[in-house]
Formats: C-alpha cells, sequence, structure tokens
C-alpha cells in the first residue's frame, strides 16, 4: 500500500511548495516575523510525534499501523484526544514549515498533507485496525475524533 511513507510525503510537499513558492510573483513574508512563530509550530508538531511514539513504545506495540505484530490498541494520552496524532503532527509541521520560511504557497503543503493522510493512508490503517481489533477499535472511533 505504502510507496512512499507518510513523513516523507510531509517533507516532498514542504519541498515542492517551497520551489514553486519561489516564482517571482509570488509574495513572501518578513521572516524575522514568520521564523519565530515557525520555529514553536514546527516544536509543538514534532512533540506531539514523539509522544505518541514514546505511547506507542510503552504500550509495547509496533509504530506502523500496517505491521502484522501490532499487540495494542492505544487509546489513552495523545490518543485519547485524536486518533491519529502522528498525522496531525505532520500537518503541524508542516504549517511550521511554511512559516518558517515565509511563504505564504508553502501554506499549500498541509492542506495537501491533510488529504493524503485523510483520503489515503487513514482509510487504509483504519480498516487494519477495525479488522484485528473489532468492536474495540469501534468504540474507540465513537469516543475519539479523526484529528481534533
Amino acid at each position: 500500500m505504502r510507496l512512499v511513507p507518510p513523513p516523507l510525503w510531509a517533507l516532498l510537499l514542504l519541498a515542492v511548495t517551497y520551489f514553486l513558492s519561489l516564482a517571482p510573483a509570488l509574495d513572501t513574508l518578513p521572516v524575522w516575523q514568520t521564523r519565530p512563530i515557525g520555529l514553536i509550530v514546527i516544536v509543538a508538531a514534532l512533540a506531539l510525534m514523539f509522544w505518541a511514539i514514546f505511547q506507542f513504545r510503552r504500550a509495547d506495540t509496533q509504530l506502523l499501523p500496517n505491521s502484522e505484530t501490532n499487540n495494542a490498541l492505544v487509546t489513552n494520552g495523545v490518543f485519547a484526544i485524536t486518533r491519529n496524532p502522528m498525522y496531525l503532527g505532520m500537518v503541524i509541521f508542516c504549517i511550521g514549515g511554511a512559516l518558517w520560511f515565509g511563504r505564504p504557497f508553502m501554506l499549500l503543503a498541509p492542506v495537501l498533507m491533510f488529504a493524503v493522510a485523510n483520503f489515503v493512508f487513514i482509510p487504509f490503517e483504519e480498516a487494519k485496525m477495525r479488522r484485528q481489533f473489532g468492536e474495540v477499535f469501534d468504540a474507540y472511533t465513537k469516543r475519539v475524533r479523526r484529528w481534533i
């Protein structure tokens, strides 16, 4: 199912939108204003993703949802707020990248990352989780939203 892992999608989308934003007709924002905000947003995104990774490790289960050796459905901590903290972190990371470079056109990257995650990766992963964890996963999806 996955040719390009989701984190690489986020970086690829940032790179493509950055190079497209170099067109002379596209505006830029003063980076002295946007760079500190971008850094804060990037750090927050990384913290969210590492929090999720920490919870997977603590539950002694696999990080990759398509792994056959997943042995636990993590529903506490950040997973009690969003079912997809890793993807949410990637979208937020893309927002931070756009702010860091001060290029409004790059705000297309988080929109595209959201679309790829929401319509390609998440449905595939949720179908796998539903097969593996059944009613427990269904109850979790009723309790916790896909994003926030």
